[in-house]
């Protein structure tokens, strides 16, 4: 096997094979995985900033401990009309945040029916420019 140094990293293909890796310690910077299955991977103290994940599924998916300053979420959900996937009767499962800290984030073009949102802190919180604190005190004095 060939040295690699940091410059020049060793390229290593693994490709229309079952394998388990086992990884630890590792500099894989810039590597790719297209095509492949992944169910029940861990990923635990890792650095992985500028992660793309793309037409994939991430059913079951728990993201616990992360930072995810910057991050981009869109076009999440079934797969449109026209995808090889596609499945007019598919229904998305629903989605659980916990614990979040969402300050400063914005939420646009969503699909929020259903979404229950309890014990948590709306300060400053808007929709459509409406103050989320205000128009919660308007409701429970219409209600008094």
């Amino acid at each position: 096997m060939e040295n690699s140094t940091a410059n020049n990293p060793e390229v290593i293909v693994i490709k229309e094979t079952q394998k388990v890796l086992d990884v630890k310690c590792a500099i894989l910077n810039g590597s790719s995985f297209e095509q492949m299955m992944m169910n029940n991977a861990s990923f635990k103290d890792v650095c992985i900033t500028g992660l793309k994940i793309e037409d994939a599924n991430l059913s079951d998916l728990e993201i616990k401990y992360a930072q995810l300053g910057g991050a981009y979420i869109h076009d999440i959900g079934m797969p449109p009309e026209g995808h090889p996937a596609y499945d007019p009767a598919a229904k998305q499962r629903p989605l659980k945040f916990e614990s979040c800290d969402l300050q400063g984030s914005t939420i646009t073009d969503c699909n929020l029916s259903g979404v229950n949102i309890a014990d948590c802190n709306l300060s400053g919180m808007k929709i459509n420019g409406i103050d989320v604190d205000e128009l919660l005190k308007a409701y429970q004095k219409q209600g008094e």
